[in-house]
């Protein structure tokens, strides 16, 4: 599906963007593997992504940083030459009701999520009006869509990633790039499993089907989305959260 095509996937060296490197690889994309001091994790998802006889590069990097990420989206070019998927998935979670939320958590969390994508979409911006093809997928949440209690700079980033995905849709239409969020539920990751006790049993129990979603979940939606497949589909928020928020 995804043969000869190089990604750049932000904050893959764990859970949804780990599952969606591999996936995409395991379709036969070529993979520039973005991730920030987890150096040994990322080493061991590019092992696993070589043994499907694809080329994967190692790109540390805090996306937050405007110019380091300047930096990372010439590197990927020089090396691959180009990039044909950029799937936004770094991010971060401080979660507290808005009367415990201090100033540094909130900037900290709407720094990585929120203007992290839009560095990443700038930069490559030129890229993708170039080759007049491209497809951008963010992962945003149904925080995002609906919002959630103890999670206001969570839910402000991952809103304003919407908002910013509809946008770039809109301007690179033109030129043949689709751009699309991808809305994930309550997902079984390192960011969720400190949810416990009475509240991760309320928010199960409140899913139609019943458990948690798998990263590989998401990953599915993100290689068809990033696909020929695809072609027709850009500005759209697919939910992926086992019927929660219908």
């Amino acid at each position: 599906m995804l043969n000869g095509k190089t990604a750049l996937i932000t904050g893959a060296s764990r859970g949804i963007g780990r599952a969606i490197a591999l996936d995409m690889a395991q379709n036969g994309a070529n993979i520039a593997l973005n991730h920030f001091g987890e150096a040994e994790e990322a080493e061991a998802v590019r092992e696993l992504i070589l043994r499907e006889n694809v080329r994967c590069e190692l790109y540390e990097c805090d996306v937050a940083d405007f110019h380091a990420s300047k930096r990372m989206a010439d590197d990927v070019i020089r090396d691959f030459s180009r990039v044909d998927i950029l799937v936004n998935n770094a991010g971060i979670a401080r979660d507290n009701p808005i009367l415990r939320v201090s100033e540094k958590d909130y900037d900290d969390v709407m720094d990585v999520n929120l203007k992290g994508s839009f560095n990443l979409m700038k930069h490559l911006y030129p890229a993708f009006m170039k080759s007049r093809a491209g497809t951008i997928i963010n992962i945003a949440s149904i925080c995002g869509l609906h919002g959630w209690a103890w999670q206001a700079s969570y839910a402000a980033s991952k809103g304003g990633l919407i908002a910013l995905t509809k946008t770039v849709a809109k301007e690179l239409a033109g030129r043949g790039v689709t751009c699309n969020a991808i809305a994930p539920g309550f997902i079984a990751t390192d960011m969720t499993v400190g949810l416990q006790g009475d509240r991760k049993e309320t928010l199960l129990a409140s899913i139609p089907l019943t458990r948690a979603g798998r990263p590989e979940d998401v990953s599915k939606l993100a290689v068809f989305l990033a696909s020929d497949w695809a072609a027709y589909i850009t500005g759209e928020v697919i939910k992926v959260d086992g019927g929660l928020c219908i």
